[in-house]
């Protein structure tokens, strides 16, 4: 039985081992939640366009609509959430508490035929919902006009 059935995780020795064996690193603790076997997510974002504007949706569900902070900082927008769950049960003999922290932010850079004083935003059913519309200029710009040849 030589080095390479250990790391490997032969018949000898399961691979239930192999994290046993391996040398451990600061990015095995921390990294996607490592012990705590929490993983850290960020919402991934489909953003659609139409003549309108761009439209972003977010699935981010188990919030409500005051978890959610979106702030425009130039031509940069910036979606946020945090949450804290606290929950406690109490016993004669016992008290104990559970905390949940939770939290993310995604940025966006916005073209600049955003129309940036008309920006809204709608939670519904777990998904976070942010109209971006054009400028009526930049609506102009993108008719499609036929043009003959003579």
């Amino acid at each position: 039985m030589g080095t390479k059935s250990l790391i490997r995780g032969s018949e000898t020795i399961p691979a239930l081992f192999n994290d046993v064996m391996r040398p451990w690193s600061w990015h095995d603790w921390f990294d996607n939640g490592g012990i705590f076997n929490r993983t850290l997510t960020v919402p991934a974002a489909n953003i659609i366009e139409d003549k309108n504007g761009f439209n972003v949706s977010l699935a981010v569900p188990g919030m409500k609509k005051d978890d959610f902070t979106i702030d425009v900082n130039g031509n940069m927008l910036t979606i946020s959430c945090e949450v804290e769950e606290k929950k406690e049960e109490r016993d004669a003999n016992y008290t104990r508490k559970e905390y949940n922290y939770s939290s993310f932010a995604r940025s966006f850079t916005l073209p600049d035929e955003v129309n940036r004083e008309k920006i809204e935003a709608h939670y519904e059913n777990g998904v976070l919902k942010v109209a971006l519309p054009k400028k009526e200029e930049a609506k102009r710009l993108e008719t499609s006009k036929h043009i003959a040849v003579k």
